[in-house]
Parts: C-alpha cells; sequence; structure tokens
C-alpha cells in the first residue's frame, strides 16, 4: 500500500496538523515567517505527527492533546533539517532550494532555532512530566548524534556498531517517541506505550538505512537531492561501510573517497557510488534493514488489533520497500 492511501484514512486529522504546523510557524518577523514557511510548503512524510495520532489510538483518542504532541515533533524535525542543510552544505531538499541557499546561513540558522524555539512552546501545554522527560533526553541524544556525525566525516575506519548508534540519535528516536508519547498522552499502558518505542525505533532504523541505500540508487527527483550526496558530504553510510569490507573494491572506493574529500563539494561521485553498487554491501545493508522491519511487526503483535496497528503494519512495509 502506498503512503498516501495510508494517510488518507486519517486526512481530517492530519490537515488540522498541517493547518496548525503553519499558524505556530507565523510570526509578527516577516524574514522568519516566510523562510519557516518556504520549508513547510517543501512538504515531508509527515510520518512523525502520524506515529503520534496512531500511537494516540491505543488509548483514549484526544486531538487537542495529541495535535500539541504532533505539532511539536515535526517542528523538531524541521528545526533540524535546517540545521543540518547549513552543516552539510545542501542546496536543495525535496526538490526545493534549501533556507541556505534561499537565503543564507546566518538566515538558516535563526530559522531553525526559532522553529525549535515554537515547538517548545507547543509542548509546553502539555502537564505531563513524563513526556517533557523523554523528550528532552531523546533532544541530547539527536545533539550528540549530529555531533558525532561531523567528527566522523570521511572517516572510512568506522565500524557498523557505529554507525548503528549513531543513526539510533539521529533519526530512529524522534520516530520511537513520536509512537510513544502519542500513546502516553492517550493514556495508554505503560506495557503498551512501551511497545509502541520499540515499534517506532526499529521502523526509525530501517528508515534511516533505506535513505541511505536510495541516495545511492535514487534519482534526483526521487529524493529531492542529487545521488551521492551523502558521499560528497562525508558522511559514510552503512552501504559504504559494507563496501569497504569487500576486498574487490575497498582500495578504488577509498581512493575515490579520498579525491571526493579533497575536491569538494563540486566533486563528482558517480564511481565512488558504482563501486558501492558492484560490492556486498547494499545487498547486505537491503537485509539489515529488513530484520528491522521484522522485529517491529512482530512487535505490533504485543498490541491490541484494531485499526491503529493495521496502519502501523502497512507503514512498517511501506517503509521496508520505499523507494522515495
Amino acid at each position: 500500500m502506498k503512503l498516501l492511501e495510508i494517510y488518507a484514512k486519517m486526512k481530517g486529522d492530519i490537515n488540522k496538523i498541517e493547518t496548525e504546523l503553519e499558524r505556530v510557524v507565523m510570526d509578527e518577523q516577516p524574514l522568519l515567517s516566510e523562510a519557516a514557511l518556504h520549508l513547510l510548503k517543501a512538504g515531508g512524510k509527515r510520518i512523525r505527527p502520524v506515529f503520534v495520532l496512531l500511537g494516540g489510538k491505543f488509548g483514549e483518542y484526544r486531538l487537542d492533546d495529541l495535535k500539541k504532541v504532533a505539532v511539536t515533533l515535526e517542528l523538531i524535525h524541521m528545526a533540524s533539517l535546517v540545521h543540518d542543510d547549513v552543516i552539510d552544505d545542501a542546496e536543495t531538499r525535496r526538490g526545493q532550494l534549501t533556507v541556505k541557499s534561499k537565503w543564507d546561513n546566518r538566515v538558516a540558522m535563526y530559522t531553525g532555532d526559532y522553529i525549535h524555539g515554537q515547538a517548545l512552546s507547543q509542548i509546553a501545554q502539555i502537564s505531563n512530566p513524563k513526556v517533557h522527560q523523554m523528550l528532552s533526553k531523546a533532544l541530547v541524544e539527536m545533539c550528540i548524534g549530529e555531533m558525532e556525525q561531523i567528527r566522523d566525516f570521511f572517516n572510512t575506519e568506522q565500524s557498523v556498531r557505529h554507525y548503528l548508534l549513531r543513526i539510533r540519535r539521529k533519526t530512529a528516536l524522534l520516530l520511537a517517541i513520536s509512537t510513544q508519547l502519542g500513546g502516553i498522552v492517550a493514556g495508554c499502558s505503560p506495557q503498551h506505550y512501551n511497545a509502541l518505542y520499540r515499534y517506532g525505533y526499529n521502523v526509525g532504523m530501517a528508515f534511516q538505512i533505506r535513505d541511505d541505500l536510495l541516495d545511492l540508487y535514487g534519482t534526483e527527483k526521487q529524493i529531492g537531492k542529487p545521488p551521492g550526496s551523502d558521499i560528497r558530504q562525508g558522511n559514510i553510510t552503512l552501504p559504504v561501510i559494507l563496501a569497504l569490507q569487500d576486498i574487490t573494491v575497498r582500495e578504488p572506493l577509498l581512493a575515490e573517497i579520498k579525491r571526493i574529500h579533497h575536491e569538494g563539494s563540486g566533486a563528482d561521485t558517480r564511481a565512488a557510488i558504482e563501486y558501492v553498487r558492484s560490492s556486498a554491501g547494499s545487498q547486505l545493508a537491503d537485509e539489515l534493514a529488513n530484520r528491522y522491519i521484522a522485529k517491529a511487526l512482530t512487535i505490533l503483535e504485543e498490541l491490541p488489533a484494531n485499526s491503529a496497528r493495521k496502519n502501523l503494519v502497512e507503514i512498517a512495509q511501506f517503509v521496508g520497500k520505499r523507494n522515495y
């Protein structure tokens, strides 16, 4: 099933979240509003808000409370994207100019800070201390993950274990707390909201691995940015780490990565991509993503058999096969 078909079932509530996102980023300062709206209008999968809503369906579904959590998590994600694009010197995202490209790095950094501040103003309306504790812990871990990625730019000796810990912090945790906080705000049992966390974590790990593969196999139209962007930016992802363990391509691939590092943002990555594709790295990465999806589907069996569980199954299956 396509993601849009899954979302269509929740169209009314998702539209309310979209409207709220637009309202929240509007400000008296026109440049902040324009830059934030530019990012918002570029779209996105909104998987975090959807996870919040679906998590809420395992308890007492109160849209007003769930909406605050959903808007908060999507804004935090958006803020991280603006900052990432500055760090990565990225020109496009989702097929649109990034904030730093349309304006400059200074506007982008303050736009990210502004969006992050608005996120905190939304979650402040939720009185449950557990929500704030879990969110703040996840934010600290996300920052550590981002710093680790910067430290590891062009580090061709990093291990698979180190990579997995990094993407756990950078990507999987925010998806994990999306489903979990939805359950907590809806008042579901600890057994259920902990299962929701583990589901979101495993889907998040698979999501990032798929993202890494798409950077090597997708087209610019599919992924909204030039293929090979990760290698060009120095982000050594799982397929590359695994390819470097293949003695048939290790030395020429190392030479290509060194050349790309030397040439900078305009470097041609096509040869490096072909070396990774010709190795076992991509297949092994694909198999690991599939294992995470299988774990997520097994965890869902711990939850009541309702329409939300069915939707979570469908989303996991989509992430396992996604090509955009």
